[in-house]
């Protein structure tokens, strides 16, 4: 990819959102067209239908096509792979624009396996009206994970300032306790530092463990879990070169600024993370699937219903979900082509290279 600009595959979510609006003010400024070359999947005229509720944007010029090999540069271009009669009803989910989101993110991963376009930007999604349209997973996370074939990935909300990981995912809060386990902590912590090191550019990655319980289990009064599951799956990944740290009792952690420390922050359940991540960095926040053998971005944030058709949503995350995927798409190339540079280390070179990793530790 080193001599073409790389092509981003978009897809809206769900329709009656502000997916379109945000993919629209995103685009706006015909320069950023020099950096890369759209596609989205969706419909030119859904797309129309909202580029004209949008105000203070000059001419957009869009070309349709119908697969995203044949997309041209500088232009916008959309893969019309929805029904002819799509239309939208913004501000509520429908059995239709559920579909059409299906629609939209099969013909994206069809499209990305085959290498018609580097990498790929999703838009929100109605979880529940997916889910009784058939969709048969929790998120996007989960679906392409299937769809990838991969046997662990990890969720990683990521800004400039704060990167957070977690251990459980889309499930409920009282089903959590029971999913933490020594094995998945450090599952997602050797995906965490792999992450961090081809994806981010990071060397020697120092990741902070926050606790499950209050006050980090308060001596065993709150709860056992940081001593007989955390603390050990920290010291294991500790004797496999991993800088891991803690853990830390939640509200001290990010009240007192101490992530700042850590290259990144794995969080033992979903709100635990997402919680202080969108409150210190929502509106350049991404949401980022480590793991999977493609790049994969979205926003943070939802389909908003409430103010979709307004001219009301900012499109600062989806902006930044954009200029993440083509960043980790460049850093991953600038990692592999060092790695190939290298000499391959002798057994023994590595097992000297690890002992001085673990000693660091």
């Amino acid at each position: 990819m080193h001599n073409r600009k790389p092509i981003v595959g978009i897809t809206p979510g769900d329709g009656n959102g502000i997916g379109y609006e945000v993919i629209i003010k995103s685009l706006a400024d015909a320069r950023i067209l020099e950096s890369f070359t759209p596609v989205i999947y969706g419909s030119s005229k859904i797309f129309g239908f909202y580029r004209k509720l949008v105000h203070n944007i000059e001419a957009m010029e869009t070309y349709v096509i119908s697969s995203a090999r044949d997309a041209q540069p500088r232009r916008i271009n959309i893969v019309n792979c929805l029904p002819e009669n799509s239309f939208v009803e913004p501000g509520q989910p429908t059995p239709e624009s559920s579909k059409a989101a299906m629609t939209s993110l099969e013909v994206a991963v069809r499209d990305i396996k085959e290498g018609a376009i580097d990498v790929l930007v999703t838009g929100p999604i109605n979880k529940r009206a997916m889910a009784s349209e058939g969709f048969g997973y929790t998120g996007h996370t989960e679906y392409l994970q299937n769809a990838f074939d991969v046997e662990e990935i990890a969720m990683f909300m990521v800004s400039d300032r704060l990167k957070v990981g977690v251990v459980t995912g889309h499930i409920p809060l009282r089903e959590v306790p029971g999913k933490i386990t020594e094995e998945k902590i450090l599952a997602k912590l050797r995906l965490m530092q792999a992450s961090l090191k081809r994806d981010f550019g990071v060397d020697e990655p120092k990741i902070a463990v926050l606790s499950l319980n209050p006050h980090g289990g308060d001596g065993g009064l709150l709860g056992d879990e940081e001593q007989q599951i955390i603390l050990p799956a920290i010291r294991r990944a500790d004797a496999e070169g991993i800088l891991a740290y803690g853990p830390f009792s939640p509200d001290g952690y990010f009240g007192l600024g101490q992530y700042s420390r850590f290259d990144a922050t794995l969080a033992m359940y979903h709100d635990q993370g997402l919680e202080p991540f969108k409150a210190l960095a929502f509106e350049q926040g991404v949401n980022y699937t480590a793991g999977l053998p493609i790049v994969r971005t979205s926003p943070d944030h939802g389909t908003a219903f409430e103010l979709a058709g307004r001219d009301e949503a900012d499109p600062s995350s989806m902006m930044a979900a954009i200029y993440r995927a083509i960043d980790i798409l460049r850093n991953r190339e600038e990692y592999d082509r060092l790695l190939e540079d290298r000499m391959p280390e002798r057994p023994a070179d590595e097992r000297e290279r690890r002992g001085r990793r673990s000693q660091i530790a």
